[in-house]
């Protein structure tokens, strides 16, 4: 299983939210690129790069800072938040990311969702299915929608999609444990699926359970920031894999 931390960006600060609510921002560094290198000197390989301050806008904001880490570090960056055109997504692949994550856009605008799985490719393009009460949450999670998120996962795994990343919004940046009832309901009818959990991770523990579930990575965002689990902790981890 890839261990795959997160910077989350506002303001080109790395900060964690609550639940995906903006009033529970907490900024935990105030240079993002000192953040990823400390990820890459233990390690690690990955990177979740959201663009919070895009997630809200209509379209991306924060690429100079995954252009500087891209630059700067060997991270293999998958980045989401305020892709919403054809040209949001030239400019983060120009900027460095490996991957891009889709959410609202993925809801919103299915056809030009579809159109950039085939014509980037379903290794280049992640579905990003973030849940509440099993229903798919969109727009930096401030609105709900009808779709249920089990076929909707089904639906784009019929277009091409590999990667899906979840996250329960109810756990997330609360440090309670992820949602490992809803990894195994996906695991177990979206057949195939290269399923990220995110959201909730607490404690070390939790990490090989997820990767006995067969979740093919997890998002770790909080739980790091605030000490619950060390980079050492990870480091070892993925020298023992």
């Amino acid at each position: 299983m890839r261990i795959i931390p997160a910077i989350d960006i506002i303001d080109g600060k790395c900060v964690r939210l609550s639940k995906g609510d903006y009033n529970t921002k907490i900024i935990y560094n105030e240079n993002p690129l000192e953040v990823a290198k400390s990820f890459e000197a233990h390690g690690i390989e990955y990177l979740h790069l959201v663009d919070l301050d895009g997630a809200k806008s209509s379209k991306i904001v924060n690429y100079k800072i995954l252009e500087q880490i891209a630059t700067q570090t060997s991270l293999k960056i998958d980045f989401g938040g305020g892709l919403k055109a054809d040209s949001d997504l030239k400019i983060a692949f120009e900027s460095g990311a490996n991957q891009i994550t889709g959410g609202s856009i993925a809801v919103k605008n299915r056809a030009i969702f579809e159109k950039w799985i085939s014509e980037y490719g379903s290794d280049k393009i992640i579905l990003g299915a973030d849940a509440k009460d099993e229903k798919v949450a969109v727009s930096g999670w401030l609105e709900d929608s009808n779709e249920d998120l089990v076929p909707f996962i089904q639906e784009y795994q019929s277009k091409g999609i590999q990667y899906v990343i979840c996250t329960d919004i109810a756990k997330d940046g609360m440090l309670e444990g992820p949602s490992f009832d809803l990894y195994e309901k996906i695991l177990s009818e979206a057949h195939g699926v290269k399923l990220i959990a995110s959201g909730g991770i607490s404690t070390f523990d939790e990490l090989p359970k997820l990767a006995e579930l067969g979740c093919e990575g997890t998002i770790i965002g909080k739980a790091i920031y605030e000490g619950r689990i060390s980079l050492k902790q990870l480091e070892n981890y993925i020298i023992r894999k």
